[in-house]
């Protein structure tokens, strides 16, 4: 498997079920499903069913802050799009255009969310990047 398959596949889970949640909706399903037309035409109707259901799985999601299904939406979607990949790796650049003009910035896919319980006399260090950490 390209490793470069794998990381695109997981950036466009990522950014589709984050963007699935946004105002950027219809622009991310008008956008898949074409891809889809494009390059497997005989799936792109499913695929649009599946990005409908999957927008209602996320919105439930989102406000039940259930993280463990939108792991698996993220999971789901990143599948897909790698099976496309492999099938058509002509698709890439052209998921990889879609995707920057989705989300510019690529925020989408390097959302970090961090979860920590501590009990008794615990401690909990997290950080979305760098963290230096000087106790005497």
């Amino acid at each position: 498997m390209d490793p470069e398959v794998t990381v695109l596949a997981q950036s466009a889970g990522a950014t589709l079920v984050t963007l699935m949640a946004t105002d950027a909706w219809h622009r991310v399903r008008d956008g898949i499903t074409q891809l889809w037309r494009r390059t497997q035409p005989e799936r792109a109707e499913t695929v649009a069913a599946e990005l409908e259901a999957g927008r209602e799985d996320v919105l439930a999601a989102v406000a039940a802050d259930d993280q463990e299904t939108l792991d698996e939406l993220r999971l789901q979607w990143q599948g897909l799009v790698r099976r496309l990949l492999v099938a058509r790796p002509a698709a890439v650049e052209e998921l990889r255009a879609l995707l920057d003009q989705l989300d510019p910035g690529g925020s989408a896919a390097r959302q970090i969310t961090q979860h920590a319980t501590a009990s008794g006399q615990a401690r909990v260090y997290q950080a979305g990047r760098d963290q230096h950490i000087a106790e005497r």
